[in-house]
């Protein structure tokens, strides 16, 4: 897997900030390609994305559904369980 830094700036109302990335090169390529199809830059999708990332921990909290509630404790993990392990190995499977 190849690596490289991409800096991008991001753009409010009273001042710009870089934040430095650092993403696949392949998955540069494509960002940069679905960008220019649609006539937006590469930090505007990555401004916007990031609004709708946060967007949800702004808002008013809300219930939980009885549906979602009964769930609650539903899968018990063995002590060692390291859930973060499996999905990064899991989508790396499926990734590449």
């Amino acid at each position: 897997m190849r690596f490289i830094h991409v800096c991008f700036q991001i753009n409010y109302t009273c001042m710009d900030t870089k934040l430095t990335l650092t993403i696949e090169k392949d998955v540069i390529h494509d960002a940069k390609q679905y960008a220019k199809q649609r006539g937006v830059s590469l930090s505007e999708i990555v401004e916007n994305y990031f609004v709708l990332l946060t967007k949800d921990s702004k808002s008013e909290s809300f219930e939980l559904s009885s549906t979602v509630k009964s769930l609650k404790g539903a899968f018990s993990a063995s002590k060692g369980f390291d859930y973060k392990a499996i999905l990064k190995e899991e989508l790396l499977k499926k990734h590449l």
